[in-house]
């Protein structure tokens, strides 16, 4: 095993059944956890970007089965916040040093690609880099985005399994989210994506073929987390995913993109109240503050009792593990970027 880790370590590259090796091995965790962070450590650096988080509008088309916003909650308070909201709260993260915002919302097409593209443009008056995190649109709806300033796009796929994700996501295609992937690398954004680790019926075959997936699409951001149940899904009565299996899909995710952004999930931190810092350690990069009005942030429970970022503990937290809050944008393969 740790033969292995030390070949991905040095060719960033493994097989489908060496990955699910290593995801089936607990005694070499330690030895794992280690080595991706030393990679992170040699292509990104110790710092830790932040990128301030605007969870714009709680509406979603969709009906995924884990997702708290899910369409069919009907036991949940929707809102969108108005441009002039947007923008206040993209001028207070431009204040506070933020370097990266990220624009996040459920599946709502009431924000037209034409109407998002004014928010972006008024954004980006400042020296400030835009995620867009907001779902599946056209091609042109994407180019629109880009040219208005977008600099990056966070579309999780959740699990490239095919049956697994018919069963999750009724009435959407895994061919589509894969073509919009590809779509949105094609349009020269920075382009994220991410898996949900303990979906019921997910084997470690169908997470070595996430990680294998992101290669393929040399994604430069990935997110992972674990399953935590909904009580208004029909996920209610599974169990939240493990930790450490997140964990140890974050690792070799590293080990295989050596130099793309990982951030510690908030939902790892949720599940353990040392799960951002386990993460930092195993080759995680990025954190992303909540920077939601405060009267709008327990309505868009995508899971429940997700924890916050505060900036001073933050701080004192990353100087025990030798990490430092980044100042900058953070770009993927070009870490020293203003």
């Amino acid at each position: 095993m740790q033969k292995l880790i030390d070949k991905a370590k040095i060719e960033h590259t493994l097989s489908k059944s060496e990955i699910v090796e290593i995801l089936k091995d607990n005694s070499i965790n330690d030895y794992l956890f280690k080595n991706a962070d030393e990679v992170r450590k040699n292509y990104t650096g110790n710092e830790v970007y932040l990128r301030a988080l605007i969870e714009f509008s709680n509406i979603c088309h969709c009906d995924c089965k884990y997702c708290g916003i899910r369409r069919d909650n009907k036991n949940i308070s929707r809102y969108r916040l108005e441009k002039k909201e947007i923008l206040q709260l993209a001028n207070y993260a431009v204040q506070s040093g933020y370097k990266t915002i990220v624009l996040q919302s459920g599946e709502d097409i009431f924000f037209t690609a034409e109407y998002l593209a004014e928010i972006i443009k008024g954004i980006k008056q400042n020296d400030i880099a835009v995620t867009l995190s907001i779902g599946e649109r056209t091609f042109d709806e994407y180019k629109i985005l880009k040219e208005a300033g977008a600099d990056r796009f966070l579309l999780r796929i959740e699990t490239t399994d095919e049956n697994l994700y018919a069963q999750m996501h009724p009435q959407m295609s895994l061919e589509n989210r894969k073509q919009c992937l590809f779509n949105l690398k094609q349009l020269g954004y920075e382009t994220g994506t991410g898996s949900l680790v303990g979906l019921p019926g997910q084997t470690p075959e169908s997470l070595a073929d996430d990680i294998l997936f992101y290669k393929k699409l040399n994604a430069d951001m990935i997110g992972i987390g674990p399953l935590i149940v909904h009580p208004e899904t029909p996920l209610k009565d599974e169990k939240n995913g493990d930790l450490i299996l997140a964990i140890k899909v974050l690792a070799l995710t590293r080990l295989l993109l050596p130099d793309i952004n990982i951030p510690a999930t908030t939902a790892m931190e949720t599940l353990h109240p040392q799960g951002r810092i386990l993460a930092l350690q195993a080759g995680a990069n990025v954190i992303m503050p909540n920077i939601t009005f405060e009267q709008y942030k327990k309505s868009y429970e995508i899971y429940p009792n997700k924890v916050s970022v505060n900036y001073e503990s933050l701080k004192t937290e990353l100087a025990k593990i030798g990490r430092s809050i980044s100042c900058k944008k953070g770009f993927r393969g070009n870490h020293d970027r203003t």
